[in-house]
């Protein structure tokens, strides 16, 4: 029996499943075309399991949901296995396959929750929210005349989703208003950008990237383009902020790895079966033209942004500047488990960069070292544990090393990672051990 699994990279810094890649063929056990027969120990195991299950069904305090306890046994089994491994239910299974889109049907609102109400954060642009007249701090308090009290975050923004051209009533309770507006609202196909892109000085162009989602090379691109129209012909180079990005995509990560690169090894995939062994080259063609790179990391960089860290640090195609990255350095496999019963998520593979390294519980150090100013109030929240300090993750060879900053100042005029790197770009930093920004691809 054959089913299709797709290689996924778990966002790990922010702790939640992100992304799924170009569908595999995975052997599921079958008969003599799959693993040997379990061994006469195994089946002794399984009948232990079953003396349990129905121990437990037959004697616990309260009547038990038989799915339930099947569930978490499943659950048990996997969490034992490394931290990315896990079984993902139906539900799980389409917020997932949503992330990964980077588009849903919905209203386009940012949202919080306070005092059990939903809070609005900020309506995006350009959605129906905008449009209807959503504004920040707005507090929904009913929808389609349903109160909200009561319901979790997530069970609200569920049910704001939907269905692109359905409608959903939300009453609204706005400061300096005595009485509640009712707004009808009919939902669209909101995308959820990846990629946000500016010029810094009309010369440096930055562009930050929050994760790699199925949208996100192609906008990638267009940023690019637009960058080098807006500057007219003056561009010096890039600027990639891959800071608190949790990852996402493996082929996104390639692609973009891709977009600055002319030739050569991008990643590479080891894993126990000859399957899991893939080998991932660039393509000629850097969009970049050649110009200058730098890349911001830090240690809420993982997974796939630590793919494209690593891609371009070894090719010596950018310059890595900040601190040392999460180091989530394995793949996953999405798997099916038939109509109705959600996938298996199952670590199948280590990745390694173009010189063979794997970052597996290590992360990438940067090679330029920059730490923030933190505010006295946030230094005790600042750091991440990092892979090596998560419970059961899949050891490194040689050293481990755990967690490392992952503050960013709200306010870029205090960010000294990004000013670093502007000065470093226009060629004015003040300190003469920084080394030189690559000013062409290289590829060995």
């Amino acid at each position: 029996m054959m089913h299709k699994a797709s290689l996924v990279l778990l966002g790990a810094a922010a702790g939640a499943a992100l992304s799924l890649v170009a569908p595999q063929p995975r052997l599921v056990l079958d008969g003599a075309t799959a693993h040997a027969a379990p061994a006469a120990d195994t089946y002794r195991q399984l009948g232990l399991f079953r003396d349990v299950f129905e121990r437990v069904r037959a004697d616990y305090v309260e009547k038990p949901d038989d799915g339930k306890l099947i569930e978490y046994a499943i659950n048990g089994m996997l969490a034992g296995l490394d931290p990315h491994s896990s079984y993902m239910d139906p539900k799980s299974l389409r917020e997932m396959q949503v992330q990964t889109r980077g588009e849903f049907g919905g209203l386009g609102i940012e949202v919080t929750m306070e005092d059990g109400l939903v809070k609005v954060v900020a309506p995006i642009d350009d959605t129906p929210a905008a449009k209807a007249g959503i504004l920040p701090n707005d507090i929904i308090s009913h929808l389609d005349d349903k109160p909200v009290q009561g319901l979790t975050l997530d069970q609200a923004v569920e049910k704001m989703r939907g269905p692109a051209n359905t409608k959903i009533k939300l009453t609204v309770v706005r400061k300096g208003q005595d009485n509640p507006v009712e707004l009808s609202i009919t939902r669209k196909v909101i995308r959820v950008g990846s990629v946000r892109a500016r010029l810094e000085g009309n010369d440096i162009g930055f562009i930050r990237v929050t994760q790699f989602s199925e949208q996100t090379t192609d906008t990638l691109k267009k940023a690019i383009a637009d960058l080098s129209t807006q500057a007219g012909g003056k561009l010096r180079g890039f600027i990639v902020d891959l800071r608190n990005n949790p990852g996402g995509l493996l082929d996104q990560a390639i692609s973009v790895s891709d977009v600055f690169l002319e030739k050569g090894e991008i990643v590479s995939t080891r894993g126990r079966l000859a399957t899991e062994t893939q080998r991932f080259n660039a393509h000629a063609g850097d969009l970049a033209k050649g110009k200058p790179v730098i890349v911001l990391i830090n240690g809420g960089s993982a997974s796939a942004a630590e793919i494209v860290a690593g891609a371009l640090q070894d090719h010596r195609r950018a310059t890595l500047l900040g601190t040392r990255s999460f180091g989530k350095g394995s793949v996953q496999a999405i798997i099916p488990l038939g109509s109705g019963n959600g996938a298996l998520r199952l670590t199948t593979a280590r990745y390694f960069t173009p010189s063979g390294h794997s970052i597996q519980a290590k992360g990438i150090s940067p090679d330029i070292e920059v730490l923030q100013d933190v505010p006295e109030e946030l230094k005790a929240r600042t750091d991440t544990r990092g892979e090596a300090s998560l419970r059961g993750h899949l050891k490194a060879e040689g050293e481990e090393k755990t967690g490392s900053q992952s503050y960013i100042p709200p306010d870029p005029k205090d960010d000294k990672a990004l000013h670093t790197a502007l000065d470093l770009m226009r060629g004015v930093a003040k300190d003469p051990a920084y080394p030189p920004i690559p000013k062409t691809a290289v590829a060995n």
